[in-house]
């Protein structure tokens, strides 16, 4: 069964960092793309960053370019998402996902396995 759980979320003020973790169960993370999403309230979900399933595509949504980082630890099968000059507008729940090997991007509907997702609230 997969299983995704993230974590790291908190608030913080307008500039400073997070961290946020996607402990993965059920399969290897690098068997598939892999990606994060954000909903914010009266918003449509975003995508914000992606790595495909061998790792060596990243894509990234504009407003997050630069700042945030995606990255993978295989051995932990643990998805990361580094937020540095974290803004009040990233303020959102955050869900990571797993989608098919073929298929990644930052569109959801290719994702069919979801987290409960992590909040971040960025004060300003």
């Amino acid at each position: 069964q997969v299983q995704l759980v993230e974590s790291g979320g908190g608030l913080v003020q307008a500039g400073g960092s997070l961290r946020l973790s996607c402990a993965a169960s059920g399969y290897t993370i690098s068997s598939r793309c892999m990606g994060w999403f954000r909903h914010a309230p009266g918003k449509e979900r975003e995508g914000v960053a992606a790595i495909s399933a061998g790792g060596a595509r990243t894509y990234y949504a504009d407003s997050v370019k630069d700042r945030f980082a995606i990255s993978r630890d295989i051995a932990k099968n643990t998805l990361y998402l580094q937020m540095n000059s974290l803004k009040p507008e990233d303020t959102a729940m955050y869900y990571c996902a797993a989608s098919p090997p073929f298929i990644c991007g930052l569109g959801g509907s290719a994702y069919n396995y979801w987290g409960q997702g992590t909040q971040v609230t960025v004060s300003s």
